[in-house]
């Protein structure tokens, strides 16, 4: 049997914390191949994006043609798709292939909460894509904008993530963007809703965390875990990842979560720096 494989479209981060860098070094640290369709190429790094050159629709479909004609994908994952064009090949290729799990990271919003994407393209992910997910996983921002809504904080996260599920996915709205004393990510789907509540670990070093989260359900999902436990397991991942990430302390602004903390300390790496 052909190994299953993931997929993940979005955009390339050359400092490899976020966007495909990070989704394929998720997928590789929990076992399982990842492919990748890129939907954009940006110039940045830990201290911010400085150019973004998006990929045309037309060839975000051919990639991702050349990728199904050939692999045993499982689960495609989503992150930032740019324009309308590229969502809908996302779209096409979903239902021509009929792929059993999807994925979607809406990356809408930056973090300074500048719109990175434009009505039409918000439109089409909520309308044509979001539909179509397994689970949509928006922080609070991006959940916001999904529902056309100003602005949402924690104490409402429940009540958007039913929201968001009533347009047919299961949703994790995140809590990563709020500031109190926890991290609490918010999952309804079909068995109603569950917190998921950690300790919030304290670090500068948090770039691509999102990105991570969703793909490490999208490897759960790639080998036939149930979703909460799937949830469950990435949002044990993630919080490992970013408690560890001070120890790789890469770049000096924002730097990566350490997505092979565990392989690291396995290898005896952080001992011999």
């Amino acid at each position: 049997m052909p190994t299953p494989a993931a997929i993940s479209v979005a955009g390339s981060d050359p400092s490899g914390g976020a966007g495909i860098q990070a989704d394929l070094k998720t997928f590789s640290a929990l076992g399982v191949y990842g492919g990748a369709v890129i939907t954009a190429l940006t110039a940045q790094n830990t201290r911010g994006v400085t150019g973004v050159f998006p990929v045309p629709g037309t060839f975000v479909a051919e990639q991702l043609e050349a990728l199904f004609d050939d692999l045993d994908v499982r689960v495609i994952k989503t992150g930032m798709l740019g324009g309308a064009d590229s969502v809908r090949a996302v779209v096409e290729a979903i239902v021509r292939y009929d792929v059993p799990f999807v994925v979607v990271d809406p990356v809408m919003v930056a973090t300074s909460g500048d719109r990175l994407v434009s009505d039409e393209t918000v439109e089409v992910i909520r309308d044509e894509l979001v539909p179509l997910a397994t689970v949509v996983t928006p922080n609070l921002p991006e959940a916001a904008t999904l529902l056309d809504l100003p602005d949402l904080d924690a104490e409402h996260a429940a009540a958007a993530a039913m929201a968001l599920h009533q347009l047919g996915p299961a949703a994790v709205v995140k809590g990563g963007h709020d500031d109190g004393p926890d991290a609490v990510d918010v999952l309804v789907d079909d068995d109603g809703a569950l917190e998921l509540r950690v300790q919030r670990i304290h670090t500068r070093n948090t770039h691509g965390t999102g990105c991570t989260f969703a793909s490490a359900i999208a490897a759960g999902l790639a080998q036939d875990l149930p979703l909460r436990q799937a949830v469950d397991e990435a949002k044990q991942y993630i919080t490992e990842a970013l408690r560890a990430a001070d120890q790789l302390d890469v770049g000096s602004g924002h730097g990566p979560v350490h997505h092979f903390q565990a392989w690291w300390k396995l290898a005896g790496v952080e001992e011999a720096r």
